[in-house]
């Protein structure tokens, strides 16, 4: 009780929720902090374009931080299981025993891209092009005549798997989609929906344009041109394309933007922002009360499936490892452990953009330097596929993060019948546990140049920090 309060003024403080600016909150000495930070997280962004990238950097980093392979361990203080190099879950124990509580972040390192299809390479009106299908939620719109870069792995029948990366080096060459002309695109392409005058079959990449020989009776001569060269440089031929993930991302690194820096735009933050964040948290945290368990896993852009993705048991076989060191017996304590844990679903939120505010109910609403963003439900009309959490977990959190100085706000994604779209949260919700969404608004969601701000990401990185160690 806020006892009798005559002054409207003070009481109006006292009992009204206001918007914060993050900005305002992150005292001087921090600074010096946060760009160290954020310097750390552009390299991160431009190492980490894809989910298998993500996990071979984030395993970097654990290393670095003194973290061990749990396959070649016997360590159970600080761990990390790579699951098929697309998923990574991470381990470290607190000074409670394990059995008695759990802190689990779970954010996914898969993005929106252009996967090439299994046989891509083809030859049209002597251009040399490769046929792709898009992965994730994507404007088809905007991943056109921009420069590319070749992500990926090819994996030989003899066992060896050989990474390839081409377009991100300052004299490697790029790809593209390449667009139609606005001189002869008026019937072919203005008069259509947005979502149909890019059609996903024309998705298709310009890859080479030399013929291999003057000879014209040879057929292909320019498809022939750039397998002798792939096949020249990694030893490919058109076979090799079935047993290979190849994925075409933005070329280019991450960038500050805007005259004060106060924003990063790259590709891939919607969720690297929450795995790195994560990451952090969990390398940075000094003798924690409490374990913790951080999931970075894939496939949540095409709803979280495959063996890879959140709806599956890895976090049972993760703890299952650690139980059965510390002598517990696995078939009752791992789901009675995971029911009693508390998990945030680290992903983004998409916040107001200042040209289309109709599409948001701007009090429920996620906003750029708004800190920290709760969604206590996701979901699209009436909260279908979504988790919910319950009040007294995001009472706890209330009172954890205010007690820290971290800005926040819970937000919705967007207006209740604009749209919306789910998280991992669901799926964690399946062992009975407390979870919620946290993450940070982010402009340009999906689309080859997202947008944060720097404020945001040090609030949710402070914020993880407290949540991992209390």
């Amino acid at each position: 009780m806020l006892g009798k309060k005559t002054d409207p003024k003070e009481l109006k403080e006292a009992l009204f929720w206001e918007r914060k600016n993050a900005w305002d909150h992150i005292p001087d000495p921090q600074m010096k902090h946060l760009e160290n930070y954020m310097r750390e997280y552009r390299s991160f962004l431009d190492l980490a374009k894809t989910e298998r990238e993500s996990v071979e950097t984030a395993v970097e980093m654990l290393e670095k931080a003194g973290f061990s392979n749990i396959r070649t361990t016997k360590d159970t203080g600080k761990i990390y299981y790579n699951h098929h190099d697309r998923a990574l879950a991470v381990f470290r124990q607190g000074k409670a025993p394990i059995q008695k509580d759990l802190r689990i972040i779970v954010a996914h390192v898969d993005s929106p891209r252009l996967d090439l299809k299994q046989y891509p390479l083809y030859e049209d009106e002597e251009l040399a092009m490769l046929k792709t299908h898009y992965y994730g939620g994507i404007k088809k719109y905007q991943w056109v005549s921009r420069p590319m870069a070749l992500h990926g792995v090819i994996a030989f029948p003899d066992g060896t798997v050989d990474s390839i990366v081409i377009g991100e080096a300052e004299d490697d060459p790029v790809f593209t989609v390449s667009d139609l002309l606005p001189h002869l695109a008026k019937k072919a392409q203005m008069g259509k929906k947005a979502d149909e005058f890019i059609p996903a079959e024309k998705l298709n990449i310009l890859f080479g344009g030399r013929p291999f020989t003057d000879d014209k009776e040879v057929k292909d001569r320019v498809k022939l041109h750039v397998l002798s060269l792939l096949n020249e440089a990694y030893g490919i031929t058109e076979d090799d394309f079935i047993s290979a993930d190849l994925e075409i991302v933005p070329a280019g690194k991450a960038r500050d933007v805007g005259l004060d820096r106060a924003l990063i735009g790259a590709y891939g933050q919607d969720d690297r922002v929450c795995a790195f964040s994560a990451l952090r948290a969990v390398t940075d945290t000094d003798d924690p009360d409490v374990s913790s368990l951080i999931l970075l896993l894939d496939k949540e852009e095409i709803g979280s499936e495959g063996a890879s993705g959140a709806n599956t048991w890895i976090a049972e076989l993760v703890l299952g490892y650690i139980l059965a060191r510390h002598g517990l017996d696995q078939s009752g304590v791992v789901r009675r452990l995971l029911a009693n844990a508390q998990c945030l679903s680290a992903d983004v939120n998409a916040a107001v953009h200042p040209d289309w505010k109709e599409v948001h109910e701007l009090r429920n609403a996620a906003y750029i330097n708004g800190g920290l963003t709760l969604s206590k439900f996701t979901g699209v009309r009436g909260k279908g596929g979504s988790n919910e959490a319950p009040a007294e977990y995001v009472a706890q959190l209330r009172d954890l993060f205010d007690r820290n100085n971290i800005v926040w706000r819970v937000a919705e994604l967007g207006k209740t019948d604009e749209g919306g779209g789910g998280t991992i949260a669901k799926f964690m919700s399946y062992y009975c546990m407390k979870v919620i969404d946290a993450g940070v608004g982010v402009l340009d969601m999906h689309s080859p140049f997202e947008i944060t701000s720097k404020a945001d990401i040090w609030m949710m990185y402070r914020a993880f920090g407290a949540f991992l160690k209390s």
